[in-house]
């Protein structure tokens, strides 16, 4: 998406052969690259992520050139017919030949820096519809004018160096804080219709609101729905805290465990997925082969709205959930929350975990900003789930499960 705020400047989709992405074949002295003359994506600047969508394009000059500069050929074509279906579209093939055509892909988005040089932003994802650039250069590459091709090589020499992380298949790369969890927290009272909120939102993060920010690219909503058998871990004292029992859509449990004495904004938190064990013996299990004390909690259903901000000027994807648990046994007890949840970063260049905490802090702002205009909620909190089970309990005795 364009930005009208930021100031037009050369910027390229570079096309050619798929094998200088995955190098499944070297690279050959007289193989076509195409610029395709775009429109700024960068939605900020700096910027560390571009999605560019063909059909928002419109006509686009394009260059067959062979290194060194020789132009095989020009034309206009617009960008909704460049890559049909995945493939290159009639007029690339007319451009680059029969030969040329059938491997040819977006390598890059290359966007002109003051002084002459470029940046670039290698493809980690490509679909008839669209596609998704990483930025790989620190430091802008290739002095000249952008035909003779000076910056190809530093180009594919750093996608060559992080291509472990840009050519998997998760296409993210890094998860700073590792095993813990930071999250800000927003109890809803009046509690709003979830999906609705979540829309609302969602739209709001689409239509640029939150700046610098958008939807994850092609991850923008996520749906959980799911029972929890959550038991409050009272001892030994280094492992106090919570363990909780959700079962998934295949067979077994995964069973997650937090570790906090009160309530607070980062917390250790570990999953063991795959456990092949029943309700009846779950607390059996942390008792047992855990060697935890537990006190068992009123199992609740908890219905969570995904939302998944990605900032396209760090990399860095939170996610923001609107949330209802209720009990099993009294639906009329329940909490809705609005959460913020660093998740993971699409980056080969940044590894500032301060910039995390400081970019949270201003997602937080406009998510509080959001809330509080329509009374949701007007300060965060970190009131957790074993906290309301704990409070309902209190209000509720009799909601506690038996202990058979």
């Amino acid at each position: 998406m364009h930005d009208d705020r930021i100031p037009d400047r050369g910027a390229w989709v570079v096309l050619g052969g798929i094998h200088l992405l995955n190098r499944t074949a070297p690279r050959r002295p007289d193989e076509p690259i195409v610029l395709v003359r775009v429109p700024s994506q960068e939605v900020c600047r700096p910027a560390t992520t571009v999605v560019v969508r063909w059909n928002a394009l419109g006509p686009c000059p394009a260059d067959a050139l062979r290194p060194g500069g020789t132009r095989l050929g020009t034309d206009r074509i617009d960008g909704g017919v460049l890559f049909p279906d995945g493939i290159a579209g009639a007029a690339l093939r007319d451009l680059v030949g029969a030969d040329a055509a059938p491997g040819l892909v977006p390598l890059c988005y290359l966007t002109e820096h003051p002084g002459g040089a470029y940046h670039a932003y290698a493809q980690i994802r490509f679909h008839p519809e669209d596609a998704c650039f990483v930025r790989t250069t620190r430091e802008p590459v290739g002095h000249g004018p952008v035909e003779e091709l000076r910056w190809l090589d530093p180009v594919l020499a750093a996608h060559a160096e992080s291509s472990t992380a840009l050519n998997n298949h998760l296409r993210y790369f890094r998860r700073h804080f590792s095993d813990t969890e930071l999250e800000f927290k927003y109890t809803l009272d009046p509690a709003p219709d979830i999906w609705a909120a979540s829309m609302e939102l969602l739209k709001a993060l689409r239509d640029g609101e939150l700046e610098g920010c958008r939807p994850e690219y092609r991850e923008e909503f996520q749906i959980h729905h799911t029972e929890n058998h959550l038991f409050d871990v009272t001892g030994p004292e280094r492992e106090i805290g919570y363990a909780s029992f959700i079962p998934t859509v295949t067979a077994g449990h995964v069973l997650k465990r937090k570790w906090f004495t009160e309530d607070s904004f980062a917390r250790r938190e570990e999953l063991t997925p795959g456990l092949d064990i029943t309700p009846d013996r779950f607390e059996a299990y942390l008792s047992g082969e855990l060697g935890l004390r537990v006190r068992a909690m009123p199992p609740f259903q908890r219905v969570r709205y995904d939302i998944q901000c990605e900032s396209m000027r760090t990399g860095h994807v939170y996610g923001i959930f609107f949330d209802r648990c209720s009990l099993l046994a009294a639906p009329e007890v329940a909490l809705s929350q609005c959460e913020l949840e660093y998740l993971r970063s699409r980056s080969v260049l940044s590894h500032d975990q301060d910039e995390v905490l400081r970019e949270m802090e201003r997602v937080n702002d406009w998510i509080r900003g959001h809330l509080s205009s329509r009374v949701w909620a007007t300060e965060h909190t970190f009131y957790s789930k074993r906290s309301f089970l704990r409070h309902a309990l209190e209000l509720r005795p009799e909601l506690a499960p038996s202990t058979g």
